[in-house]
């Protein structure tokens, strides 16, 4: 399957509905399943990618029989190409990089997400983590690099993001980080 152009994601309350939910959305469309797990405090996640139109369609499929199971819910066309390795954990950064360290954390995984695409096109920031739910109490993490200014754009787009969403924990910005922060990515 090609590189996905979108990337919808369906955050549950129930594992089981969880497991449904997944089963109907890659029925409905041509997706490509990227994430479906159990989450943090006994949810279930779910993100798909592919082109606008199936991802609208399985993310549709999901919502209509998910019912009172919705915590959070993502569409999110023409994606930002640097979202997929940074939520797949395989960005490896060299010290000469790292910059200025940006720190968005959500109260859900879908919301960051959703605020690591938003920071990645409103500046020209690394994102290097996006880290969702599992061993953060079902928060949702998104670390970025970059200069001074540019990661404090980015980390203000992905923060008003989150906060529209009313799922903004923190906003934090290092411009002169440690190399200890970033140890475990050099």
């Amino acid at each position: 399957m090609p590189t996905p152009t979108a990337i919808g994601a369906i955050e549950l309350s129930s594992i089981g509905i969880g497991y449904r939910i997944q089963d109907e959305m890659l029925k409905a469309a041509s997706v490509e399943l990227l994430i479906a797990r159990t989450i943090c405090s006994g949810k279930y996640l779910i993100i798909v990618g592919g082109s606008v139109s199936d991802v609208e369609a399985a993310v549709r499929a999901g919502l209509a029989s998910a019912g009172e199971a919705i915590i959070d819910q993502l569409i999110c066309p023409n994606v930002h190409e640097s979202v997929f390795p940074a939520l797949g954990q395989s960005v490896l950064l060299r010290p000469e990089e790292t910059g200025a360290l940006g720190v968005v954390e959500t109260f859900s995984g879908v919301s960051v997400l959703a605020a690591a695409d938003v920071a990645a096109k409103a500046a020209r920031v690394t994102l290097f983590r996006i880290h969702m739910a599992m061993a953060l109490g079902g928060k949702g993490l998104c670390l970025m690099t970059g200069s001074v200014a540019d990661v404090r754009a980015g980390v203000q787009a992905a923060a008003e993001e989150a906060r529209k969403r009313g799922l903004l924990v923190s906003e934090i910005v290092i411009p002169r980080p440690s190399r200890e922060l970033f140890a475990e990515y050099l």
